[in-house]
C-alpha cells in the first residue's frame, strides 16, 4: 500500500515526465554473469526506499524521470545481443542523463560504443581491471575491448580494484595504455570523496562527457552476496552510495550503468538493495543540482 506521506522511489520511477532530466532503461543481459533478472529485481525493491536524500535534502520528486522499461535483447548469440544493445544506445535522445540497470557488466562496452565514445571519458568502479584478452563479449574484457575499439587509455579511470584480484599482465596493460588506477589502498588513504574528485577532474580535463560504470563487485563481499566477483576488503555500501551521489552531481557525467549483481543468487535482496541505493544516490546527486543550498 502506498503512503501519501512517504512517497516511494518506485512511484517516482513510474511517474514518467514528458521532459525527463533522467532516462532509465533496464538491460537484462546475461553474457556469463547471470544478471538478466536484476533490472526487474531492482525496480521491485524501490518500494522500500523514499524519494529524499536526507543528507543533501534533494528530493527525487523534483527530478523528471522516464523509465523506458527493459530492452528486448533477443535470443541470438552474444555478439548479436551486444550489437543490439549498441544499436539501442545509439538511438537514444541525448538531452537527458541516462542510467542503464544491469545486468551483466559486459554491457558497458556496447553502451559506450552506442552512445559514441569520441570525447567520452569512462570512470569505472569495480574489483577487477576488466582488461583480460578479448574473445567476444565478456565481463572481464570490457575495458581492453574499448581500447581496441579506439578509446584512448588516458580516457579510462578505475577506482576500487581489490588486492589479489588482477594479474601482473593486466596491471601492465593498464600502465602501457595510460589507464589510471586508484585501487582500494588509495581510497583508504585519500578517502572516497577526494578519490572521486581527482578521478572526475582528471577525465574532465580531456573529455567532454563522462560515462560511469558501477560494478557492484567493488563492494566488500559482505555487502554483495549476489555478486560473484566481490572480495573481502572492498567498499562499504555507504562509500559506494556517496561516490554515486558525487558522480550524479558532476556536470560532465552524462550516463551511468549499474551492473554486476545476480539477483537469483542474492541473499535477502542485499546486493540488489545496494545496487538500488547506488542508483538512487546517483539520481539524488543529479537532483541536488536543482536544489538550493540550505
Amino acid at each position: 500500500m502506498s503512503d501519501p506521506y512517504r512517497p516511494s522511489a518506485a512511484a517516482w520511477l513510474q511517474s514518467t515526465s514528458p521532459h525527463p532530466a533522467l532516462a532509465v532503461a533496464g538491460v537484462p543481459w546475461d553474457a556469463g554473469s547471470h544478471g538478466a533478472g536484476t533490472p526487474a529485481a531492482v525496480r521491485a525493491v524501490l518500494t522500500r526506499f523514499s524519494t529524499v536524500h536526507s543528507e543533501s535534502g534533494a528530493d527525487l520528486e523534483s527530478l523528471g524521470v522516464d523509465d523506458t522499461g527493459d530492452w528486448p535483447i533477443g535470443d541470438d548469440d552474444l555478439a548479436a545481443q551486444s550489437a543490439e544493445i549498441e544499436r539501442r544506445a545509439g538511438r537514444l535522445d541525448r538531452s537527458p542523463r541516462h542510467v542503464f540497470l544491469g545486468g551483466d557488466p559486459a554491457l558497458t562496452r556496447p553502451i559506450v560504443n552506442g552512445l559514441g565514445p569520441a570525447g567520452m571519458g569512462i570512470l569505472t568502479f569495480g574489483s577487477f581491471n576488466r582488461v583480460g584478452p578479448v574473445d567476444g563479449p565478456a565481463n572481464g574484457t570490457v575495458l581492453r575491448g574499448l581500447v581496441e575499439d579506439g578509446v584512448p587509455g588516458e580516457c579510462i579511470t578505475q577506482v576500487g580494484a581489490h588486492g589479489f584480484a588482477n594479474s601482473a599482465d593486466e596491471h601492465a596493460f593498464c600502465d602501457e595504455h595510460g589507464i589510471s588506477q586508484y585501487p582500494m589502498d588509495t581510497v583508504d588513504l585519500w578517502g572516497m570523496e577526494e578519490t572521486v574528485t581527482v578521478a572526475l577532474d582528471q577525465l574532465a580535463s580531456t573529455c567532454e562527457r563522462i560515462h560511469v560504470s558501477f560494478d557492484m563487485s567493488v563492494l566488500d563481499a559482505a555487502h554483495a552476496p549476489g555478486c560473484s566477483d566481490s572480495r573481502p576488503g572492498g567498499l562499504t555500501a555507504r562509500r559506494l552510495s556517496n561516490a554515486a551521489f558525487q558522480c550524479g552531481r558532476a556536470p560532465r557525467v552524462r550516463s551511468a550503468d549499474f551492473v554486476g549483481v545476480d539477483a537469483a543468487a542474492d541473499h535477502h535482496d542485499l546486493a540488489v538493495m545496494n545496487l538500488a541505493g547506488a542508483f538512487l544516490s546517483f539520481a539524488g546527486g543529479l537532483a541536488s543540482r536543482r536544489t538550493p543550498d540550505p
